[in-house]
């Protein structure tokens, strides 16, 4: 049997099918009920014994790479296509309108993106890549004119965490909610609104410890 493309053996038919069962359902679950659905619940649906889950994905990290490493390939294009615009102001609200469309549909998208939890490379690399957007994003709206001049990327991180957090929430009740909130949080930015601020931005640090504290169950149990 010759080697897969990354150099490693492919997986028998049974093995690769299983695999793909198991992604399924994970995907449907944390959609349903966030990244703390256990594991056996997940096997269960998808038919197979927590030792076939085990094998395929020794750890909850490695299951949620497999599960979500597209969907973050995608919002990180878009985040490219937000870079691109001449509009900054533009780019950046249909980055974030993409990003909360997310959040609004999978719950388990809304733990990726609003919480500390790591081992999970798809999505180190997204929040990098997050962290410049915003930062290249600010840094043009102002020199444009149209963002207020005091914002830096940790106080916009913040606030969208924040406002994520609630996402799932607010659709259970009216699923296009989010989008009046973001809107207003977004006006609060523009330079028309300039008002000093009581309090000076997280540093990248601080920012750090806040959203570990958001769900530190969460964070250590991507290891199990």
């Amino acid at each position: 049997m010759g080697a897969s493309e990354d150099g490693t053996a492919p997986l028998r038919r049974d093995a690769r099918r299983n695999r793909e069962l198991l992604i399924a359902a994970a995907r449907q679950i944390y959609a349903e009920q966030g990244l703390d659905a256990p594991l056996d619940e997940i096997a269960r649906r998808a038919g197979v014994g927590n030792a076939t889950l085990y094998r395929r994905f020794p750890d909850r990290a490695a299951l949620i790479e497999a599960v979500f490493h597209d969907s973050l390939a995608a919002t990180l294009r878009a985040g490219e296509e937000a870079r691109c615009s001449a509009d900054a102001w533009r780019g950046l609200t249909a980055y974030l309108e993409h990003v909360f469309a997310g959040l609004a549909a999978d719950r388990g998208a809304n733990d990726l993106m609003t919480t500390g939890i790591s081992g999970v490379p798809s999505l180190e690399a997204l929040h990098e890549h997050n962290r410049e957007t915003i930062g290249i994003l600010i840094d043009r709206a102002q020199r444009q004119g149209t963002m207020r001049g005091d914002i830096a990327t940790e106080d916009l991180l913040f606030s969208l965490a924040a406002l994520g957090r609630v996402v799932p929430a607010s659709v259970a009740v009216n699923p296009q909610a989010w989008r009046r909130y973001l809107a207003l949080l977004l006006d609060g930015l523009r330079a028309q609104a300039a008002r000093p601020l009581p309090a000076p931005p997280l540093t990248l640090e601080e920012l750090g410890g806040v959203l570990r504290e958001l769900g530190p169950h969460r964070a250590s149990r991507t290891t199990q």
